[in-house]
């Protein structure tokens, strides 16, 4: 299995970035998909999921800002960040796992396949 995230890069705040992430060697349209994130001297942090329903979660500091979407078609899954700040910047990492309890969307145990991260950094 192969998860690869692109898209990082620098940006203003309050600008926008997609990030994508492309799993292959895995029934893609199963699984479930998260973003995590990870600053300097901070734990790794879950923003958001999206299960192979299509249901999503998202962490609070991200709701209505971000938005996850995923096509199967392609193996690929995205993250749109609008209104981006300053304390959006991190190492931005894709997640996979067949099935992840929803009580543990957020929970870096809970994955078994990781990206290598792409970083995001938001200038004031």
């Amino acid at each position: 299995v192969q998860v690869m995230e692109s898209g990082g890069g620098l940006v203003q705040a309050g600008g926008s970035l997609r990030l994508s992430c492309t799993a292959s060697g895995l029934i893609f349209e199963n699984y479930h998909l998260s973003w995590f994130r990870q600053s300097p001297g901070k734990e790794r942090e879950g923003v958001t999921l999206i299960d192979g329903d299509g249901y999503t979660n998202y962490a609070d500091s991200v709701k209505g800002r971000f938005t996850i979407s995923r096509d199967n078609a392609l193996n690929t899954v995205y993250l749109q960040m609008d209104s981006l700040t300053p304390e959006d910047t991190a190492m931005y990492y894709c997640a996979a796992d067949a099935w992840v309890a929803p009580s543990r969307w957020a929970d870096v145990s809970a994955y078994m396949y990781w990206g290598q991260g792409t970083q995001v950094t938001v200038s004031s």
